[in-house]
């Protein structure tokens, strides 16, 4: 595979959508760079599929944004985080190029953790996937020892925020179930992580049920503070990164359809190009 070795666009890849909200929070923070978005909506959610197949798809949009000039990518999807990062960095990485990099969104999240909570008690609440993954649990667990973290899948969320019903009365029913069930489970959680890109769409929802005195955790915030402190730590990464401030967006589904459900994340008109993964 050949591959450009000039500074390009940081890459942002997600299944759905979702990751427009992770782009919107690191374009809040560092405007000057320019901006490669991958959805593959065509095959999107990745929630409920197996490991192998959510590795295999996400080294596809990987590499696709790599030939696209992206020497750094995001994964701004918390399955894809969950599923294939790990065997992305150790068994992708170093065939394709090793100077490349990839980079997740749980991370980033799990070590702002610590300074969020005052029971040390923790909610999660994401995709099947990531739940049954317990990929909260085990890095949070290794940079704060003394946080019990308890989790639950909220299965209808994203297709509520897809078909455009997050603000409609029939999610309140999903949303107070879902945050009875884990409050149910530690009534001591003073604080819930957002663990899906999609669910800052359902904040009003959420913010109505949730105990008044618990902190809501969205991810955009803190993984734009992150990769800003990563930056800072390899200045050889920031360099490989171009600096125009533009965006562009690439989707393995129907443009139309994009363009429509981009406008609920990002509240502005965006101009897509459909491309194929596989």
């Amino acid at each position: 595979m050949e591959l450009s070795t000039s500074p390009g666009p940081i890459g942002i890849f997600d299944s759905g959508y979702g990751g427009l909200t992770i782009l919107n929070g690191i374009r809040r923070l560092l405007p000057r760079y320019d901006f490669l978005y991958l959805g593959d909506n065509a095959r999107a959610p990745y929630g409920p599929r197996s490991f192998d197949v959510v590795y295999e798809f996400t080294r596809q949009a990987v590499v696709k944004l790599f030939q696209e000039g992206c020497q750094l990518v995001i994964l701004g999807c918390n399955t894809a985080s969950a599923k294939a990062l790990r065997t992305i960095q150790q068994n992708d990485l170093p065939r394709i190029d090793t100077h490349r990099r990839v980079l997740g969104i749980i991370r980033p999240t799990a070590e702002v953790i610590g300074s969020l909570t005052g029971s040390r008690h923790v909610g999660v609440l994401a995709t099947e996937g990531t739940i049954k993954s317990e990929s909260y649990a085990l890095e949070i667990k290794k940079l704060f020892p003394d946080i019990v973290v308890s989790g639950v899948a909220c299965p209808f969320w994203v297709p509520l925020v897809e078909y455009n019903e997050a603000d409609s009365p029939g999610a309140d029913y999903f949303v107070k179930k879902r945050i009875d069930q884990l409050m149910a489970a530690d009534p001591a959680i003073d604080a819930i992580i957002l663990g899906c890109t999609h669910y800052p769409l359902l904040m009003p929802k959420i913010r109505k049920y949730a105990p008044a005195h618990v902190r809501i955790i969205a991810q955009g915030d803190y993984v734009a503070g992150s990769l800003q402190e990563y930056f800072r730590r390899h200045p050889e990464m920031e360099v490989l990164c171009s600096k125009q401030g533009t965006v562009r967006y690439l989707t393995t589904e129907n443009p139309d359809k994009f363009r429509e459900s981009a406008q609920l994340f990002l509240h502005e008109h965006v101009e897509v190009e459909t491309i194929t993964l596989g």
